[in-house]
């Protein structure tokens, strides 16, 4: 019971018709897929990130304090809500680039829209040794809707010293 058009009969018929809906498609694809980027598209992920307020951790400064090193790290949440926590994974390398110890250090908590300096030290270790501080990870983010993944997104690390300091 198939029904057949008048000069599109047989295989050639099939083949032609076949032929004709896969160009069809082609066609139309791109154009389908070009009004799903239509500048309201575009802008909806840049725009999801900059909702998130930045976390702003400054290495601020590093001085000898007998055997260790205190370090004194300021914490910029002035556009962000409280964090009840914020438990930061540290490593300090030499200046020549090896890791020389790792500190877990709480650095909360942070009122909403609050700056705050927070002091540790690094036992054993002294401060012209350190040519870098890594912030290796986020162990603990408490506050609103912070999760770990979405505080280390948000931590803009910087430093005053002459160690860097990154993520």
């Amino acid at each position: 019971m198939e029904r057949v058009m008048p000069g599109r009969s047989g295989i050639g018929g099939r083949l032609l018709a076949g032929l004709t809906f896969a160009v069809a498609l082609t066609v139309s694809l791109p154009a389908a897929m070009a009004q799903d980027a239509t500048p309201a598209a575009k802008d909806a992920a840049p725009a999801a990130k900059s909702d998130v307020p930045p976390l702003k951790i400054e290495l601020n400064r590093l001085e000898p304090a007998g055997e260790a090193c205190r370090t004194y790290m300021l914490v910029d949440n002035s556009r962000g809500p409280a964090l009840k926590s914020l438990k930061v994974d540290l490593f300090a390398f030499d200046t020549e680039g090896v890791a020389q110890k790792r500190l877990a250090v709480e650095l909360g908590p942070v009122q909403e829209k609050k700056t705050v300096v927070r002091l540790f030290d690094f036992a054993g270790l002294a401060c012209p040794k350190i040519g870098r501080l890594l912030l290796n990870d986020v162990l603990a983010c408490e506050g609103g809707d912070a999760t770990r993944e979405t505080c280390l997104e948000r931590i803009e690390p910087a430093t005053k010293t002459s160690a860097a300091f990154d993520r």
